[in-house]
């Protein structure tokens, strides 16, 4: 496969993961403001465009955090390269690029998304149509995603894609994680104790976890079992352990494919998720932002490898 090609597919589906993962914090900070007055929820919508990694570009043209800037910054905003309006057209011009090695089917997913899309953000979306464009965004990923599932060849084309896929998906639970924690968990001393439960319940809403944590937990809302849940639980598909393993499998698919071991590999393997021997205890005595920061600079040297190792710069 053509290095190009090979980069395409990576980036085609690392950003649209991202844009569905954006249009999950935004889903967030609409659930929250429900329940916040003016001023907490001005800094509620603050930590989601800072857990998007847009707070500069965002300050440099609003002053203020209120839930309809927000938004259509995040959603359409001309000056951000990251909206999902941006995105979206990244994803449809990797899959232009790659159209030799994607099948009709996940095309046309593309293509019709982004034309959906790209309609419902020709102008600025108001509080009655935000539920309506974060649920379209949302299934243009669910219909991409089994569009590959159920058509392309598991061959390097489709490893290349599910190695974007988990290296995102990775790297926005680790971001969401690590800005919520410092914003329910303030001091040490709150580790354990009662928290505020429906700011919690947000957090497994903002990673479509809710339900699959309450039937595993009874319905008991706790962070340390939250917590548990999203970094140790490879039985959860969005949870840094699955993305772990998921990764892991298909950069040794590519490695057998290509006949031998690559850097990528190398490096995760020297990085591997201590999932049968770490704890939650081991987690938080290591301190759950040093943890998470290493996570994200683990994810990200290794999707630096991948490229250098796959030449797409090429």
């Amino acid at each position: 496969m053509l290095a190009r090609t090979a980069n395409s597919l990576f980036w085609m589906f690392r950003y649209l993961e991202r844009a569905e993962n954006t249009a999950r914090l935004i889903d967030t900070g609409l659930r929250m403001a429900l329940t916040r007055d003016p001023t907490t929820a001005r800094d509620e919508w603050r930590s989601l465009v800072k857990a998007a990694g847009q707070c500069e570009s965002y300050e440099a043209v609003h002053e203020d955090y209120t839930g309809m800037q927000v938004w259509n910054f995040m959603l359409r905003e001309r000056d951000n390269p990251a909206s999902i309006l941006a995105m979206f057209r990244q994803v449809r011009d990797n899959a232009r690029s790659a159209r030799n090695a994607i099948t009709g089917e996940m095309w046309e997913a593309i293509n019709d998304s982004w034309i959906e899309i790209k309609g419902l953000l020709a102008r600025p979306v108001s509080e009655q149509r935000v539920g309506e464009v974060i649920t379209a965004i949302r299934n243009a990923g669910t219909r991409t995603h089994g569009a590959m599932n159920g058509t392309m060849l598991r061959q390097e084309g489709f490893h290349f894609a599910r190695a974007g896929t988990f290296v995102e998906r990775g790297d926005i639970i680790a971001r969401i994680l690590n800005i919520k924690y410092f914003i329910l968990l303030p001091s040490p001393s709150y580790v354990g104790s009662t928290m505020d439960k429906g700011q919690w319940e947000v957090v497994l809403r903002a990673v479509s976890g809710d339900r699959a944590y309450r039937w595993l937990n009874a319905g008991r809302i706790d962070a340390r079992g939250i917590v548990e849940f999203l970094v140790l639980d490879e039985r959860f598909p969005r949870s840094l352990a699955f993305c772990h393993a998921e990764l892991r499998y298909h950069l040794e698919e590519l490695a057998k494919l290509h006949g031998s071991d690559a850097e990528c590999d190398r490096l995760l393997r020297s990085l591997d998720f201590p999932c049968e021997t770490l704890t939650i205890d081991g987690v938080f005595e290591k301190g759950l932002h040093e943890f998470l920061n290493d996570f994200l600079s683990n994810n990200a040297a290794i999707s630096a490898a991948i490229a250098q190792d796959y030449r797409f710069a090429a």
